[in-house]
């Protein structure tokens, strides 16, 4: 294998300035806001056909995660021939193409046999009375009835024969953030006009589109102004719900209340609930948020701080048009986001929620599954350096029937039960803990067990100096003073529906073992991580609503050849390179489909299938490779189709709209434009078989 470019510059990460300052608000220039002193102590529904169905469905996709495998022992003896070191026999079913090679293609590049389309672009009208897009005349209005900018996670849910039967399902997708400089031509970062401000909130939040099937292919099209499209942007109402609801902490002038918050901002990944519902996780919160070094109340700052806020101008200068985002005049607005929301997609009149209950961080995303008796676990990770992994476990149990009753009672299901942070401990030797990524001596894995700290019950803090609704708004602090453990960017987290082990991607972490910051542990094994990991782990007695788990390190990503990385015993030199893992997935097979996000290997981020069990556990595959500064997001893998989100094309510094770094997906002398990609088999057989 040829020995790959790793990317080396001043930019912590290897990502673009562009991308820091318009994903992240420059997260990797501050500071990581955790400053605590904690110490390491060592597709669910997808062929349901009718709402019935969907709740069915889930619920049995449910059952089966919660009946699990127990501990994590190793199950990856019989991988590897001990005569040659060489894997036999065919790759894990679902995972047989051609892996596709690492390049750096203005394309999306899809495996020998398979084809793509186009399923929506940014601007496209899904709403009555939208107008197609055009970039020269864009609107706020217009925005708010097309599909928004930079579409991070997809859910794909089925629709009834009313609605169109089993050639038509709904899309749901998230719209993370706004690259201004790319959607404005002559765009002036230091002063954007009003207009400009209006479409970046329309732009934002989510949309539902009801999309159908080619025939004789795996094509996907929009359905434009069908009656369940709906847009949700940065100024839609919402309801907040749960314990925190009406605490002092979220009253604002324009809601003294504190229940009604206006837009939802930076979704990231998200969930689909057994009940038919969808779940957004907002994630970079901090960046819309002026003038924190002006805040006088050192308590009130220092907690803004925690939260990644700080100093005075924002980038998009949306305080200038909209008194809510500075906090010298609306100090409690920035605790209104960084929460779950959930949204029913069936109901196009339904106002979304905020569910205070899960906590507020930045949200990666929230998949649940079910315990054995029906309650919701929803597992969540918050993505910034040193930050934690948390759960939350329903106390009131999911009803499976079709009436309005049962549906509103599920609608209450994350309002009402115990939020927890995770604290791991390692097993093996602490020499054996260097940073240098070298295996353990004992068992030649990185493993451990690991606890589930309760946070708050209900209106019950379990955490000492905090109350109920302390824990719930500043949830980062009750992680801290509970002592959980520092990972690096916790992720996506997402149970297997097959196994109910759960998978945490880990994108990586470069200030690990620096200089004050905290060292490697065996959960985070490597100093300066800039591959990252991911981490798998079993609930104690296959319960999910256990307080106890063990846990292994799946994947160690980065250069096959280097000696710090590790497949799950896979042999090295016949997995595809990966770095950063995001966002995840499963198949109908139990395997695991990763998305990658700044890959640091010197080439484009793309999609990768990887075996979880068998003798083929740890073989990475590559699927599919994005254009130029692409991320891959959202991946959805059906028996027939993959969906990807191809987000932030062409957001490469110095980029604009009259310099732009990438002619996808129309080619030359059009806008770059986020969307989404539909890709099948040529000859209409299943994904990998």
């Amino acid at each position: 294998m040829r020995k790959l470019l790793t990317v080396l510059g001043s930019h912590p990460g290897g990502r673009s300035a562009m991308t820091c300052r318009y994903r992240c608000g420059d997260a990797c220039f501050h500071e990581a806001p955790n400053t605590s002193g904690n110490e390491y102590a060592g597709d669910l529904i997808a062929r349901a056909l009718s709402r019935r169905s969907v709740l069915r469905a889930g619920a049995v996709a449910g059952v089966v995660a919660a009946a699990g495998t127990g501990a994590c022992s190793s199950d990856s003896a019989g991988a590897v021939s001990a005569a040659d070191g060489k894997a036999k026999g065919k790759p894990a079913k679902g995972l047989r193409f051609t892996p596709v090679e690492p390049n750096t293609d203005d394309k999306v590049t899809v495996p020998k046999g398979y084809e793509q389309n186009i399923v929506i672009r940014w601007g496209e009208p899904i709403l009555r009375g939208a107008p197609d897009f055009d970039p020269e005349k864009q609107s706020a209005k217009a925005q708010e009835g097309q599909f928004g900018y930079n579409n991070d996670f997809l859910s794909l849910l089925p629709l009834s024969e009313k609605e169109g039967g089993s050639r038509r399902q709904l899309l749901v997708a998230n719209h993370e953030y706004t690259d201004e400089v790319l959607m404005f031509a002559g765009y002036d970062a230091d002063d954007p006009t009003r207009e400009q401000a209006e479409i970046g909130w329309a732009a934002h939040g989510l949309s539902v589109v009801v999309v159908e099937g080619e025939k004789g292919s795996g094509a996907l099209r929009a359905v434009p102004r069908h009656r369940l499209n709906r847009r949700v942007t940065g100024t839609t109402p919402f309801e907040v719900t749960g314990p925190a609801a009406g605490s002092k902490w979220l009253r604002t002038s324009a809601d003294p209340d504190g229940t009604t918050v206006l837009g939802t901002l930076n979704n990231c990944s998200g969930g689909t609930t057994p009940w038919g519902t969808t779940l957004h996780g907002e994630e970079n919160v901090d960046q819309y948020f002026a003038n924190t070094e002006k805040v006088k109340d050192d308590e009130h700052r220092k907690r803004l701080e925690r939260y990644a806020l700080k100093g005075t101008d924002t980038e998009r200068k949306w305080e200038r048009f909209d008194d809510r985002f500075d906090v010298t005049k609306e100090p409690y607005e920035p605790h209104r986001f960084g929460w779950v929301v959930e949204l029913d997609p069936y109901d196009p009149d339904s106002k979304p929620r905020k569910r205070t209950a899960l906590g507020r961080f930045k949200h990666e995303g929230a998949q649940p599954r079910l315990t054995s008796d029906g309650r919701a676990v929803v597992y969540m990770g918050d993505d910034e350096r040193f930050e934690y992994l948390y759960k939350f476990v329903s106390s009131k149990r999911m009803r499976r029937g079709d009436s309005r009753s049962d549906h509103e009672h599920n609608m209450t299901l994350l309002d009402h039960g115990t939020l927890y942070v995770a604290k791991l401990t390692g097993d093996s030797p602490e020499d054996d803990i260097d940073g240098s990524g070298e295996l353990p001596s004992d068992d030649h894995e990185f493993d451990g067990r690991g606890k589930w700290i309760p946070l708050a019950t209900g209106d019950e803090s379990h955490v000492e100096g905090m109350t109920a609704e302390e824990v719930y708004v500043f949830t980062r602090i009750a992680g801290d003073k509970a002592g959980a453990t520092k990972m690096d960017r916790p992720e996506d987290v997402e149970p297997s529906p097959r196994t109910g082990r759960v998978y945490a991607a880990l994108t990586n972490n470069t200030d690990r073992g620096a200089s004050g910051k905290a060292g490697p542990d065996e959960a985070n094994p490597r100093k300066g991580n800039k591959h990252g990991h991911v981490l798998e782990f079993a609930e104690h007695g296959d319960d999910p609503a256990a307080r106890r788990f063990t846990w292994r390190l799946f994947l160690v990503c980065g250069d096959p050849e280097d000696p710090d990385t590790y497949f799950g015993g896979f042999p090295k030199d016949q997995v595809s390179p990966i770095s950063c893992p995001d966002n995840v997935a499963f198949d109908d097979f139990g395997n695991l489909w990763i998305s990658t996000d700044d890959a640091q290997l010197g080439f484009h981020d793309g999609l990768f299938g990887v075996a979880t069990s068998g003798p083929r556990r740890g073989e990475v595959r590559q699927f599919l490779t994005m254009p130029n500064a692409a991320e891959t997001c959202g991946p959805i893998v059906q028996d027939r189709r993959v969906l990807v989100a191809v987000q932030h094309p062409g957001e490469e510094d110095g980029a604009s709209v009259e310099k732009p770094a990438s002619q996808w997906p129309d080619g030359p002398d059009a806008y770059v434009r986020p969307s989404v990609v539909s890709v099948w088999r040529k000859d209409g057989g299943d994904i990998g078989v």
